[in-house]
């Protein structure tokens, strides 16, 4: 009864006996190590659960998307996000589909490799361009997973570039008050309240032009709110304005074309080089000498620890001058 059923099942099937037989043959000599000595009946079951494994490892390997689909698909994925970290997203994709042949592979089945050289090939060209790079990617696998195009994600096993700290020189006290006399100007003092958030609030200059005095300010509390879609790193904070509240009520606004107005700024008040970021490393700098409290330096910079504000804004400045720059 069992040979006839076999038969039928054979003869529906666009295989023969002898294919049968062969295909049997070339699984057993693969299984070599662990068919010897084994009776029909154990023989029976590895054979159904090698084919049972097979059968759902192949569903796996083709339930996937190509790199190309699961990079687009992820930055859609992304909507809601800012238009410049769009833009981020979108431009990266692109030097990714640069290298021959990557757009159609199968995510799932990407190796480390391939994602290493691919990071090689497009973002070799500097550490900071390659940290970004390898984020990015990174985050595509991490989305395939989510959407079950992919197991693993072989991003995870190259390790990120150790990217050197350069040394926080904030700005003296002579270059503040270039700063905020040039601010004090008529063609400078829409951007007077912008450049006291920055120096004695540690703003970072891309918050700065996001916010909205009106709602963003407590003027009676004297306490300035980045809120979440307001922050470079997505988190909220509560910052006290201190010498920022003296602002002229006239002069409390935040105006267009912001970073071409700071740019101005700078170049009249004499700056011909600029470190980014340098009123917020000025502010750091000097909250840290004169008030001595790291955890509240902390919580108004926005930092997940203590590590960074010991690295790189514990510098030697002296006493007198952190207490005249807050005095």
């Amino acid at each position: 009864m069992e040979n006839d059923t076999a038969s039928q099942l054979l003869e529906a099937l666009p295989l023969g006996a002898v294919d049968a037989a062969r295909l049997v043959l070339e699984t057993t000599e693969m299984l070599s190590a662990r068919t010897a000595g084994i009776d029909r009946l154990d023989m029976l079951q590895l054979m159904r659960r090698v084919i049972r494994l097979g059968v759902n490892a192949l569903n796996e390997r083709e339930n996937t998307k190509t790199f190309a689909e699961a990079g687009w698909a992820s930055i859609e994925a992304r909507a809601g996000r800012r238009p410049t970290t769009r833009r981020d997203l979108r431009h990266y994709m692109r030097r990714f589909l640069r290298k021959p042949g990557v757009a159609d592979r199968p995510l799932r089945a990407m190796s480390t490799r391939e994602c290493m050289e691919l990071l090689e090939a497009t973002c070799g060209t500097s550490l900071s361009t390659y940290r970004k790079g390898r984020m990015i990617l990174h985050s595509i696998f991490e989305f395939g997973i989510r959407q079950e195009w992919c197991d693993t994600n072989p991003v995870t096993r190259i390790k990120a570039p150790i990217q050197e700290e350069k040394p926080i020189q904030p700005l003296t006290l002579e270059q503040v008050k270039r700063l905020e006399e040039t601010a004090k100007a008529p063609k400078h003092r829409a951007m007077r309240l912008s450049l006291m958030l920055m120096l004695y609030c540690g703003v970072r200059p891309t918050e700065v032009a996001r916010l909205e005095p009106e709602k963003d300010i407590d003027w009676s509390q004297r306490e300035l709110i980045i809120r979440p879609q307001t922050s470079k790193t997505g988190g909220g904070r509560v910052i006290p304005m201190r010498k920022a509240a003296r602002v002229p009520e006239q002069d409390r606004l935040i105006p267009g074309n912001w970073t071409r107005r700071w740019q101005q700024l700078r170049r009249d008040a004499g700056f011909t080089d600029w470190q980014a970021d340098a009123c917020r490393h000025t502010f750091a700098s000097y909250h840290a000498r004169h008030f001595r409290d790291l955890p509240g330096l902390q919580l108004e910079m926005g930092h997940m620890g203590f590590n960074l504000l010991q690295t790189r804004y514990v510098t030697a400045i002296l006493t007198n001058c952190a207490d005249s720059f807050w005095k």
